[in-house]
């Protein structure tokens, strides 16, 4: 299943997401981790060193390599550059799994160790000084995209996004691309903005939005929050000296964190295996198509030269027993060694 986690800057989305990640891999779940934020925090966040957090591959770095795989034999796609984050997959295409690996995993993700429980992660990249004033990033995150429109997914399998901040995400179709979107929010005025924000523009998508409200101190906190967002809140956190530790680059064992946060994770990895198991196949690759064939009038058709709306497969419809496309061969390739965080100082 796939998931996200939104909220304004300095909500404690980048915490919470890594936090959750812990959880699944404590859990022994198979988890993708992708940094799809502007601020690229959340391999710091899960207990890499600065240097080791830079030196991850950026997706929008291996784009070309990325189109290339995925297109594989798909008849409708003429050339890895006739390709556009919206693309969806076709019969011939290639599709990426959560689990087993593939020249995509092996030259954009890295494998940590989180308390001897390997994560996948992937980074779309920060910006380089060849970005500054002549590129959105939006077309980093395109990469993420494109990703997660060919990637197939079971039950008790995630992929995590920790998306950039504020309403953002709505500049693609890429939040239609999630199971259920956590958006993280303060008991503030300015920390329930972005979910009123986001609530309306997700109304006509079926985007299903859960609050985790964070920076909780006490029970007029949790009533603020109650009154403002309603039944949509799903959880609150406080404070946590687990997260404090972590923070200052020092934390103890993931089993030592707070019993009661250990169930507010709980809880959100509970709300997104049942929001999964009512996800609609036929209207998740409808969706897809909507926004591609929107993309191709607005931008892709001028950009590419070719009339992107040929690149939809009417018969195909992505599902959970789709392992790739009829005519795509199977591709393995080494797994990546595991990162270990850095060590920290006692």
């Amino acid at each position: 299943m796939k998931i996200a986690f939104v909220g304004k800057g300095g909500s404690g989305k980048t915490t919470l997401s890594s936090l959750f990640i812990r959880h699944l891999a404590a859990n022994e779940a198979p988890v993708v981790a992708v940094d799809a934020d502007i601020n690229q925090h959340l391999g710091t966040a899960l207990g890499l060193g600065d240097a080791e957090a830079a030196e991850l591959p950026a997706l929008g770095a291996h784009l070309p390599l990325i189109k290339e795989y995925l297109r594989g034999s798909n008849p409708r796609i003429a050339s890895a550059e006739s390709m556009i984050k919206t693309t969806p997959p076709g019969r011939g295409s290639r599709l990426l799994r959560v689990t087993g690996d593939n020249p995509v995993y092996e030259a954009c993700a890295r494998t940590l160790l989180l308390d001897g429980d390997p994560v996948r992660l992937m980074a779309t990249g920060p910006f380089t000084e060849a970005d500054l004033g002549v590129a959105c990033y939006h077309s980093k995150v395109g990469a993420v995209e494109l990703c997660l429109n060919h990637l197939v997914d079971g039950p008790d399998e995630y992929v995590v996004v920790d998306m950039t901040a504020g309403s953002d995400s709505f500049a693609s179709g890429m939040f239609t691309r999630f199971d259920v979107t956590f958006l993280v929010a303060e008991p503030t005025r300015k920390g329930v903005s972005v979910y009123r924000q986001y609530k309306e523009y997700a109304r006509d998508f079926g985007v299903t939005l859960a609050v985790v409200g964070n920076k909780v101190q006490g029970p007029e906190d949790i009533e603020f929050l109650q009154d403002e967002v309603g039944e949509d809140l799903l959880v609150t956190v406080g404070h946590s000296d687990w997260v404090r530790a972590m923070e200052k680059g020092r934390p103890a064992a993931f089993e030592l964190l707070e019993a009661t946060n250990r169930l507010a994770l709980q809880a959100l990895q509970d709300a997104a295996d049942d929001s999964y198991a009512q996800r609609d196949w036929d209207r998740y690759t409808e969706q897809m198509v909507r926004f591609h064939l929107k993309n191709a009038e607005s931008w892709g058709n001028a950009k590419t030269g070719v009339d992107l709306a040929d690149q939809v497969d009417p018969d195909f419809v992505l599902h959970e027993g789709v392992e790739r496309g009829a005519d795509a061969e199977a591709l393995v390739s080494p797994r990546p060694q595991p990162l270990q965080p850095a060590p920290q100082p006692a």
